[in-house]
């Protein structure tokens, strides 16, 4: 082995990639729980997608333009289709430049996954391969370009430990550029709609909160002290923005809700990425409770907006992402995070300046990038399902399964494209009826 290797950062970041990986069916199962039974696959199969998608495009042109030689916007061609991608370690690490490039995969993989959450229910899923394809290279590479790959902000001094900028405000002002333009489901704000299972929301997020060990602790790209102090503050912030919840939820409506707390778990891990390794423990519980609030609140008046994001991708991931990231600005301290920085708190005001920056130019630049790729493949192809598709369910029309024997699927198939046209529907567009004489019995 290379001596330039270190055997046990090696061993940490292998690990480090499969609990990262593990991360995106767990985002199926906390997405799929969330919405109606009739798009429980569809939603999951979207993470699942995410997979082979994000997978391929990193390893061809994704890495390449985050991580290679080339200008303050965007990386060159040195790695495409992993070109020089080899056991060597980059300059400054310590493991085989390929696991990095692994590991590395894995984020775009998720935050690739983490869009479709805006757009559950009603985008057809071949057009949702089409954007996830283009989303990866133009707008998460771009971003992790920026802040890791040797780009402007990086440059600039901001300090992004695990990806508050290209995963979670990328995702999340994403998200909501994709909900603009997909437009609303058909029912949205006419009845009530409803996570049809908890459980999965709840384990979904517990699997995630595991995942996310790797995801921070292994961004210090050692098993030494960054890596500690990251995994110990995943450990904090988490728990302090679930214990702010349950007082959020109570002073709200006296009940403390599944679905909420599982939100919680997620918005606390998100608002520790980007600071993971620069802030000390107690600063870290500081923020659990500091990222809940707005998040909260922005969760709860999303129902009153006239954009459909469905599944709070940027309450959760983009808004707790900009707290975490303008948190760094205050709080970080040079004696946690091996002399990076201090924040404002700790006599650099300076670096404050920098994070507002890096907010700034992340949200404005996802959502921008985001709108104007989804009007494009708009053009040339429906991005959406029609009224009768949506009634009948996502399940049935994209994949021709349920996610549950309950029958009507199969009623629903045996008909055919009588059936996915949606028949006689009532005045919602919510369930198709089916004459009596046509009925088929499922086995």
């Amino acid at each position: 082995m290379n001596a330039a290797i270190n055997a046990g950062d090696t061993a940490w970041i292998l690990m480090s990639a499969a609990l990262v990986l593990l991360m995106t069916p767990a985002l199926g199962l906390f997405y799929a729980g969330l919405v109606r039974s009739k798009n429980t696959l569809n939603t999951f199969m979207m993470c699942v997608a995410a997979v082979p998608v994000a997978m391929i495009t990193w390893a061809l042109v994704g890495y390449s333009f985050a991580f290679s030689p080339g200008n303050a916007i965007i990386g060159g061609f040195d790695h495409v289709g992993l070109s020089g991608v080899d056991f060597e370690p980059r300059e400054g690490q310590t493991i085989p430049h390929l696991l990095f490039m692994a590991f590395q995969a894995t984020f775009c993989i998720l935050t690739t996954a983490l869009v479709a959450g805006a757009v559950v229910e009603r985008m057809r899923f071949g057009a949702f391969l089409i954007f996830a394809a283009l989303w990866s290279v133009l707008v998460y590479a771009v971003l992790a370009h920026w802040v890791w790959g040797g780009g402007w902000l990086q440059e600039a001094g901001v300090l992004d430990f695990a990806g508050g900028v290209p995963v979670e405000m990328g995702s999340g002002f994403s998200a909501l550029a994709a909900a603009w333009v997909v437009g609303r489901r058909r029912d949205h704000g006419r009845v009530a709609i409803l996570p049809h299972n908890s459980v999965y929301v709840l384990l979904g997020a517990g699997l995630l909160w595991f995942g996310w060990f790797g995801f921070n602790g292994g961004s210090g790209l050692t098993a030494g002290n960054s890596s500690v102090l990251a995994f110990t503050n995943t450990l904090l912030t988490p728990a302090c923005a679930l214990a702010a919840w349950f007082v959020l939820d109570l002073l709200r409506s006296r009940q403390v809700t599944a679905i909420g707390a599982a939100t919680a778990i997620v918005v606390g891990c998100v608002g520790i990425t980007p600071a993971a390794g620069y802030i000390s423990p107690i600063w870290a519980m500081v923020l659990g409770v500091v990222a809940a609030i707005p998040s909260y609140f922005v969760i709860m008046w999303r129902p009153r907006w006239r954009v459909d994001e469905t599944l709070d991708v940027l309450a959760a991931h983009g808004v707790a992402g900009l707290t975490g990231t303008v948190f760094i600005g205050l709080v970080a301290q040079a004696g946690w995070n091996g002399g990076l920085g201090d924040g404002a708190f700790y006599g650099d005001v300076a670096q404050l300046g920098k994070q507002l920056l890096a907010v700034l130019a992340a949200t404005t630049y996802a959502f921008v990038v985001t709108f104007v790729l989804l009007k494009l493949i708009g053009l040339v192809m429906p991005l959406r399902a029609t009224a009768k598709e949506e009634a009948i369910g996502m399940d049935i029309i994209a994949h021709g399964e349920e996610a549950y024997a309950t029958g009507e699927g199969a009623i629903l198939v045996a008909l055919g494209d009588k059936a996915k046209r949606g028949g006689e529907l009532d005045e919602l567009g919510e369930t198709p009826r089916v004459p009596p004489r046509e009925v088929v019995r499922a086995p």
